[in-house]
């Protein structure tokens, strides 16, 4: 960790942003099986507040496609560049993983990989068939990148099998272009509208604390359950490193709940919205709403 990490590391954050402990028997277990089957997880990659929690609980975020996203987003702390060539015996390996951790449920993410032909969907498609053969009594949440909006490629992963399928709209639409590098609001808003269309669950996530103003938050429920998603997470942004966008704000947990509120009864099925909430966190709570 440089000196500039560090600094960052000793800012002070609130209260309740204070997270559990990275430790424990059930952590070291999920931490050497991932590290023995050359797997990569987002609880790492993307500096997670809730990795102590959620590995102590034997459950993890896997994410497929290496661990080099080409794209280079300002809120992400996931590694930016030329990724490797996807790896042949990553379906096997994070099948068989599942299998030894026993997961009733599991969320599988990836980089982005526009450098790819169909950005990595007949790998997405293969590990999920994977899983499935390996451990069929698993149901998957799929937590997918923008595919550059390709309908075909959205549907490689939708003929998988998956039970719900992400994609997060990450910030409401003023601020898209300032923090997502490639990604665009109503592309992401087509991807889930494709989804819900044929009949698979949709869900998405938004951060709080970019500057976003409230009214643009409740705009973007009101475009989420109009392109058919039906579960929502909102969580507080946390800053990576120095050379990321930095916290306009803490948002407090009373505002966190009033979206929450806000949020279903606009008709939005399911939603987790505290400040520590991220993509998949209890994700097996939704599968079957």
């Amino acid at each position: 960790m440089d000196v500039k990490d560090k600094r960052l590391n000793n800012k002070r954050l609130p209260k309740w942003l204070k997270m559990q402990r990275a430790s424990g028997e059930n952590y070291t277990r999920v931490k050497n099986l991932v590290e023995s089957k050359h797997l990569h997880t987002i609880c790492k990659s993307g500096n997670c507040p809730n990795i102590g929690e959620c590995w102590n609980a034997g459950t993890a975020t896997f994410m497929i496609l290496g661990d080099i996203c080409t794209r280079s987003c300002k809120f992400c702390g996931t590694a930016t560049g030329k990724p490797f060539p996807p790896d042949k015996d990553e379906p096997r390996n994070l099948a068989e993983s599942i299998r030894l951790l026993s997961l009733k449920h599991c969320v599988i993410t990836s980089v982005d990989r526009d450098d790819l032909p169909d950005s990595g969907a007949s790998f997405w498609a293969e590990v999920i068939t994977e899983v499935k053969k390996v451990y069929p009594g698993t149901t998957i949440e799929a937590l997918i990148p923008d595919f550059r909006g390709v309908e075909g490629d959205i549907q490689k992963v939708i003929d998988a099998g998956t039970e719900v399928i992400s994609h997060n709209l990450e910030t409401v639409e003023r601020l898209t272009p300032e923090i997502r590098s490639a990604a665009r609001y109503r592309r992401s808003l087509d991807v889930l509208r494709y989804i819900s269309s044929n009949g698979v669950r949709a869900k998405s996530g938004i951060m709080l604390g970019l500057g976003e103003k409230e009214n643009e938050v409740y705009q973007a429920m009101d475009d989420l359950v109009e392109a058919g998603c039906s579960v929502l997470t909102i969580g507080q942004y946390l800053q990576p490193t120095l050379k990321h966008m930095e916290v306009v704000e803490y948002v407090d947990p009373g505002q966190f709940e009033k979206y929450r509120m806000a949020a279903l009864e606009k008709g939005l099925l399911f939603v987790e919205s505290h400040p520590l909430v991220r993509s998949s966190y209890h994700s097996e709570r939704h599968v079957k709403l």
